[in-house]
């Protein structure tokens, strides 16, 4: 992306107007042109760096990446933290904390610890007692990438978006597609911009189950690995409470999402599906790429089936939406089965011969899978009337999680071609 001083532009309009008023060139003209400045926030280490703080409870504003644990849900609110839900009643969820981790995206669990993002550190944090998390320590500056970094400002955090008006020359009308970003980076209008009770007590269980939108994992039984857009990341968990990063891949471009399955780590590309195995969790090693063309891509993997869903939005630059469902019953060599068309997929699940997938405002669909061949003639149900980001079909609860903008919504599953809905949290508009 090229750069333009912001002088350097206020210069080329001042000259524009000048030119005009001269009345020599007669066939000139200006216009006037609305655009969006992002302007930078910027964040000192420092201030970045403070003791995480458990809250009461919140309502959902902007939830995004979901967690389960031991009958416990884990709300990512997006860049603010973590909402605590208590949902041993799948009918009656009761939130009993919010987590205030500011950057906060993604997340995971291993034996009552919960990992997080805070900005470009990890932190740990105790939620053996769910309603009165306690923070334990972080390890500092492993995510780098994820916010740029100013010596003397400190850290982007976020853009504020202030809309202006500028006079423009005629010929430079094709700049009204375009926004103009920290002291003169012009770029499409268009772009997305991100940096996201009781006293209870839980036993300690090994790990519990992300989305399949989910940029942490934790697998190899003491390992915590992340991905940015591109780098893989691997922490040793041997010390719970002070994580250690013990090793950097890195991947390529456009790293997305990834999903554990026995020994190995599917990560899904905005252009293909990466197979790394993890025999020696501390050396992943890369066994195969399933290339496709440029889209979103989150993958669940069932036995020898990888399922991965394509879609187009302004993050993804393609027009394709569909279901790849691919053969990877050798890991070295992953073979596509069938393409299906889809309106907007996004995260999805699968449980038995079923799969359920987010498809983004049209809600949920849910497929017979029990024939790769055959899933797109065989949809069970279609679940409209609420957005659709993400889904986890727990294993031996019956029950289906499905977060999107408009809230969380549970489904009783028992039977997939009828879903009854049991709850709701909404999301609280303003």
């Amino acid at each position: 992306m090229k750069k333009i001083s912001i002088f350097g532009i206020l210069a080329i309009i001042a000259a524009a107007s000048l030119t005009l008023l001269s009345g020599c060139l007669e066939d000139k003209c200006t216009s006037s042109a609305t655009y969006f400045l992002y302007e930078p926030v910027y964040v000192l280490p420092q201030e970045m760096r403070k003791p995480i703080q458990a809250e009461a409870p919140r309502a959902l504003e902007h939830p995004s990446k979901i967690y389960y644990y031991q009958d416990y849900l884990l709300i990512n609110e997006l860049n603010k933290g973590v909402h605590v839900i208590d949902n041993r009643n799948p009918s009656s969820p009761v939130p009993v904390a919010f987590i205030n981790i500011p950057g906060n995206v993604d997340m995971a669990v291993r034996n009552n610890i919960l990992y997080a993002d805070n900005y470009v550190d990890l932190v740990a944090i105790d939620i053996s007692t769910p309603a009165a998390p306690v923070y334990l320590g972080r390890t500092e500056s492993v995510f780098p990438n994820a916010y740029p970094f100013d010596a003397v400002r400190g850290h982007i955090v976020e853009y504020r978006k202030t809309p202006t008006t500028r006079v423009v020359p005629c010929e430079n009308d094709n700049l009204r597609d375009f926004i103009m970003v920290d002291d003169g980076v012009f770029v499409r209008a268009d772009a997305n911009f991100s940096a996201a009770g009781s006293a209870t007590t839980i036993s300690p269980a090994a790990t519990g189950i992300g989305g399949s939108m989910a940029r942490f994992t934790i697998a190899g039984g003491q390992y915590l690995y992340t991905v940015d857009q591109s780098r893989l990341r691997v922490f040793s968990l041997q010390q719970p409470a002070n994580p250690v990063q013990a090793a950097v891949v890195h991947i390529g471009w456009g790293i997305e999402t990834i999903f554990p399955y026995r020994d190995n780590l599917f990560i899904g590309a905005n252009n293909g599906m990466f197979i790394y195995s993890i025999a020696n969790p501390l050396l992943p090693v890369q066994l195969s790429r399933f290339q496709h063309a440029m889209a979103c891509d989150p993958v669940f993997v069932d036995g020898d089936i990888a399922y991965v869903t394509l879609r187009d939005g302004t993050e993804c630059r393609n027009f394709i939406n569909q279901l790849d469902v691919i053969n990877v019953s050798n890991l070295s060599n992953p073979r596509l089965i069938r393409s299906y068309p889809m309106h907007n997929p996004m995260g999805l699940s699968v449980l038995g011969n079923v799969l359920y997938i987010c498809e983004n405002t049209q809600g949920l669909k849910v497929f017979d899978a029990s024939d790769p061949n055959r899933i797109g003639e065989r949809l069970l149900t279609h679940h409209r009337g609420f957005t659709a980001f993400d889904v986890i079909a727990l294993p031996g609860k019956n029950i289906a999680l499905v977060i999107g903008k408009n809230g969380l919504f549970q489904f009783d599953i028992s039977v997939p071609s009828n879903l009854r809905q049991l709850s709701v949290i909404p999301v609280e508009t303003k």
